[in-house]
């Protein structure tokens, strides 16, 4: 099972990741959703702040300018306020016949003219704000992406074979860019809403102590509203994104195996199931929607009763003459500024939580314990013969589960050494200590007198060429890939080793011939020209030492044998190893070595392993014995 499908089939999600549309609380927020949290939220928090410690000044720009932004806008409504007192006084004095009453336009606009120079003013300082912010976010990002980067090019084999794909490429695309939003949105916005909180309270504080305490009064009301429809609508949530990852779940399955389903008649039966849950994630998204949706309805609700409060206080202090008909309305814009930087606020407190369990997925990867470094004093094997020896080798992928004991081996150079054995025999492994992708627990393997530990990791695989069973292509031409194993290799040498491996005449049938380009899962190509594709591959390395893991089991018979032929000319000279499956092809191999529980249990050549009549010679029989009841069958 995919690690996709099983973060669909728990309803997870890695953090940072993209939720649906209608999963999302009001104002585009989490408000209700639930929120993955931090194991250690206090020292993952340090540590990506360390990540915006060099770019301190650049922060305190932002604060700054936020400040400035802010103190330009907030004091806007006090200047509105007193174009309203002066048309407010004018029109009241015509109303009352004063002699030479008018309202004084002069004035307004010139308030207005100052208006619109405060709101430039402070759109400027926020552009700034903005300008800045995002330089630090990618910055800061960019500097994680390296570090991660390079983490991932230290780290050795064992860390990839015991994590999944989707989970590491969760953490180094969703998590970091989860971070980056948050760094370059939520942190201005946490900025302008606390400045915005401070300016706006210190305002309505100059216009009126006592109508500052009203309008206070109805923010525990606000919360109490909020948190209890949170508490609620977050079971909904939760229920909701259970069932979309089942849904999820569900259709990627379907999808990936739709010809078996259409082939023993289950269509209806899958329809079925994805109408049940769908009409599960149906039930579960309108409650959670219509629970979530009642926040602001009520908060508008709790808000206008204060501001009906404000006003009737606000009217009888103007009645009073203690302030004026602008001030109120200026209160009233204040409060109206006050209530949203506070919930904004809330809503940016669960997007840290979320972004910090981001950061601390990022960090488990960059704690992760690194590959034993290559030796200061590396040596370099300028011409290597292709001569191996395994010496006491001990191995396990786990200290107390070892898996090869005490192997010895000699191999001379130009010998073609075959690897047999049932699956879990260790064949694979030994290709494995080889190439150097896990360090041995005792022993040491030598190539040409050499241990390869003191040999650099670049170097050592330089000499080996690898055709494996499973085939890898990248999106790119076909010149490209055959030419992945060689830099600077030419046109002719590329077309060379096509046609030693008889790849040549398909490539020229393709409408782009080498310019054909091969898809991202290389799907426009059959798996036995892929497969003739790594072996040009190999051929064009022309390395000293070859790993050929049943290189022709995709092909068929005929081109097999054309592929055979060319294999013995690419291996002539060469050490070989062969990890065979089917046993007729390494009839000839020099010296073959049946592995069975990680030991090395026979070795010989083909006839001396049949002359034994031990495990071999059962293992050739069985296979031959299987192929005579193939052949009466047809």
């Amino acid at each position: 099972m995919s690690e996709t499908y099983k973060e669909h089939k728990s309803g997870e999600r890695p953090a940072g990741g993209p939720g649906p549309g209608f999963g999302r609380g009001p104002m585009g927020g989490q408000m209700g959703m639930p929120v993955q949290k931090a194991k250690d939220f206090k020292g993952t928090l340090k540590r990506l702040l360390g990540y915006l410690k060099p770019r301190r000044f650049q922060l305190l720009a932002v604060f700054f300018m936020a400040i400035l932004s802010t103190l330009f806008s907030i004091v806007s409504p006090k200047i509105l306020g007193k174009a309203t007192t002066s048309l407010f006084e004018g029109i009241m004095m015509k109303l009352r016949h004063v002699p030479g009453a008018q309202v004084d336009f002069k004035y307004i606009l010139h308030i207005i003219l100052i208006l619109v120079g405060l709101y430039l003013i402070s759109a400027f300082f926020g552009y700034i704000q903005q300008f800045i912010m995002a330089g630090v976010a990618q910055k800061t990002v960019f500097d994680m992406r390296n570090d991660i980067n390079d983490k991932l090019a230290h780290l050795p084999l064992k860390y990839f074979d015991s994590s999944t794909h989707g989970e590491i490429l969760s953490r180094v695309t969703n998590d970091v860019d989860n971070i980056a939003t948050t760094l370059q949105q939520s942190m201005t916005q946490l900025i302008t809403s606390a400045v915005t909180i401070v300016g706006v309270v210190l305002m309505m504080l100059t216009i009126s102590p006592a109508m500052t305490l009203i309008a206070a009064i109805t923010l525990p009301l606000s919360f109490l509203v909020t948190a209890g429809i949170a508490k609620r609508s977050k079971k909904y949530f939760s229920a909701q994104q259970k069932e979309l990852g089942e849904l999820n779940g569900h259709v990627e399955e379907m999808y990936a195996g739709h010809k078996i389903v259409k082939a023993f008649g289950h269509e209806d039966k899958s329809i079925d199931k994805f109408n049940e849950i769908n009409e599960r994630l149906y039930n579960a998204g309108w409650k959670a929607q219509f629970v979530s949706g009642l926040i602001m309805p009520l908060m508008n609700f709790i808000s206008n009763i204060g501001y009906v409060f404000v006003c009737v206080v606000g009217g009888i202090f103007v009645m009073q003459k203690s302030i004026e008909i602008g001030d109120v309305q200026a209160f009233i814009q204040y409060s109206r500024q006050f209530t949203w930087p506070i919930v904004q606020t809330a809503n940016i407190a669960n997007i840290i939580q979320s972004t910090v369990a981001s950061a601390e997925r990022v960090f488990e990867i960059l704690d992760e314990i690194e590959e034993t470094p290559d030796s200061k004093d590396a040596e370099v094997i300028q011409f290597p013969r292709g001569k191996v020896k395994f010496q006491n080798v001990k191995f396990g992928y786990k200290e107390d589960v070892i898996l090869i004991e005490n192997m010895n081996i000699d191999v001379k150079q130009g010998q073609t050494i075959a690897i047999v054995g049932p699956t879990g025999a260790g064949k694979t492994t030994l290709v494995n200590l080889l190439m150097r992708f896990y360090e041995l627990n005792d022993g040491k393997i030598t190539v040409d007198g050499v241990d390869i530990r003191d040999i650099k990791r670049g170097d050592l695989r330089t000499i080996f060429g690898m055709v494996l069973q499973d085939t890898w292509l990248f999106n790119g031409t076909i010149r490209d890939n055959i030419a992945y194993s060689r830099e600077g290799a030419t046109g002719e040498e590329i077309v060379r080793a096509a046609k030693a491996s008889h790849a040549d005449h398909f490539i020229r049938t393709l409408p782009d011939g080498y310019d054909t380009i091969i898809n991202e899962e290389a799907s426009n190509l059959s798996q036995g020209e892929k497969q003739l594709l790594t072996i040009a591959r190999a051929i064009l390395a022309n390395p000293a030492i070859l790993i050929l893991d049943e290189a022709t089991s995709n092909v068929d018979t005929r081109t097999e044998l054309l592929i055979q032929k060319a294999m013995l000319a690419l291996m002539k000279g060469k050490t070989s190893f062969v990890i065979a499956h089917r046993l007729s092809t390494i009839r000839d191999a020099d010296l073959i070595l049946v592995m069975n529980n990680g030991s090395v249990i026979e070795k010989g050549n083909h006839n001396e392993l049949l002359d034994k009549d031990g495990f071999y010679a059962d293992l050739y029989n069985s296979q031959f014995k299987g192929a005579n009841l193939e052949n009466e069958a047809v």
